[in-house]
């Protein structure tokens, strides 16, 4: 099997060496870019299986990176931040990021995130399926495919981040069902929610953005308050395939 390709994009060239050596240990190919202006180009020439993307850079700062690449780049972005400030944290996930790792990095911590990240995005070898669940989900106008992670709408492809995209699966496979927190961020994660991780809420609001006629009234994707979110089966209206 092809080892995973990571690129890290830290400035602080001691701790990127660490972390290269220790990712290498443990079967993956990592690249470092220690500058924010050259991490663009280079994730999109090489297109990296992962994107390490440190927070504070030189030049660039690594949310300008983020949104520069989000909308070309498919794969999974992880960040690292030094801050405290949950605003950062808000910030990095609202510009794409799919997760995100506080430093000091704890090594074993970064990897178990990245290794959930890959796993979302491997499909398994039934193709997908799980009990009473296609490859194909199709309601009205909207098509997923959980085997070329392709999304349409009306007709049209829509551009999903692997999170966005996780979510909106996790979400259609359970259509009509209330899905909490909880229930997200161990299909998506892996752990429990810890009641302060807004990455969920974020996404979901991502989602009404590309997905939503008016996603400050959504009908498709809605919340319900103190429950959690309902993939509304019957709101996507007609298909536009032919």
């Amino acid at each position: 099997m092809k080892q995973k390709e990571i690129l890290l994009v830290e400035d602080d060239l001691p701790l990127a060496g660490l972390i290269r050596e220790y990712l290498t240990q443990n079967g993956y190919t990592v690249e470092v870019v220690s500058a924010g202006d050259d991490a663009v180009q280079v994730i999109l020439e090489s297109v990296p299986d992962l994107v390490i993307l440190d927070l504070m850079l030189p030049g660039l700062d690594g949310l300008s990176v983020c949104r520069e690449v989000r909308p070309h780049y498919p794969g999974p972005i992880l960040m690292l931040t030094a801050r405290e400030d949950d605003m950062d944290q808000v910030a990095g996930l609202e510009m794409g990021a799919d997760d995100y790792v506080k430093k000091p990095v704890e090594p074993r911590v970064l990897l178990a995130r990245i290794r959930a990240l890959f796993r979302r995005t491997e499909v398994p070898a039934n193709g997908g399926e799980e009990p009473g669940v296609s490859r194909d989900l199709c309601f009205g106008g909207l098509f997923i495919n959980v085997s070329t992670r392709v999304v349409s709408l009306g007709g049209k492809d829509v551009n999903l981040s692997t999170t966005e995209f996780d979510t909106l699966w996790a979400l259609a496979a359970r259509s009509g069902e209330v899905l909490s927190r909880d229930d997200l961020s161990h299909d998506l994660k892996g752990r429990e929610y810890d009641g302060f991780d807004r990455s969920i809420d974020i996404c979901i609001s991502r989602l009404r953005r590309k997905l939503e006629e008016n996603p400050e009234k959504p009908e498709r994707i809605k919340t319900v308050w103190g429950s959690g979110y309902l993939f509304v089966p019957d709101a996507w209206g007609e298909s536009d395939r032919g």
